[in-house]
């Protein structure tokens, strides 16, 4: 495979980020929510009584499950996708500031939309919660979301080493 200079192979950065996984794993302090040194950190949704953590840290990596307009009631909020897209990130500024971070810790962001016509929508949102540089991202349709949302984004935030 020739790869184009500054650009490189889906399977060049996942070996990449295996292997920084692998490397920066081992960083995160034990307590009695790390296993095999992932720390997970629970968050709104473990009181709902869904089956996964908000955020799993790794290292100096933090991993946030997918995000959707979700209300402290367990409801969608209403409004369509540009209220669901602010609730969403407002969901994550919660979830990052819950564990010391904000947006700008951001480094990936993945978006799932029900329907991709809606991807201006979502971006005129999405540009609010990030002003300046922006996060590396990628974007697809999905057949159905969670609890019938029409968005959803999950991302992967960078902690600054303590």
């Amino acid at each position: 495979m020739r790869l184009l200079p500054g650009r490189f192979s889906s399977t060049v950065l996942h070996l990449a980020l295996v292997g920084l996984l692998m490397t920066v794993g081992a960083c995160a302090p034990p307590d009695e929510t790390t296993t095999n040194d992932l720390e997970f950190l629970p968050g709104m949704t473990a009181d709902l009584g869904y089956p996964f953590s908000e955020a799993v840290r790794a290292g100096n990596i933090l991993f946030l499950s997918g995000q959707v307009g979700i209300l402290p009631d367990n409801t969608i909020i209403e409004g369509g996708v540009l209220a669901e897209t602010r609730q969403i990130m407002e969901n994550i500024k919660t979830v990052l500031e819950a564990n010391g971070l904000g947006m700008e810790h951001i480094a990936k962001c993945t978006v799932m939309l029900d329907d991709m016509s809606q991807w201006g929508a979502v971006n005129d949102v999405y540009v609010e919660y990030f002003p300046g540089p922006k996060p590396a991202r990628s974007a697809f349709g999905a057949d159905g979301l969670a609890l019938g949302a029409a968005v959803e984004i999950e991302c992967i935030a960078h902690v600054p080493s303590r």
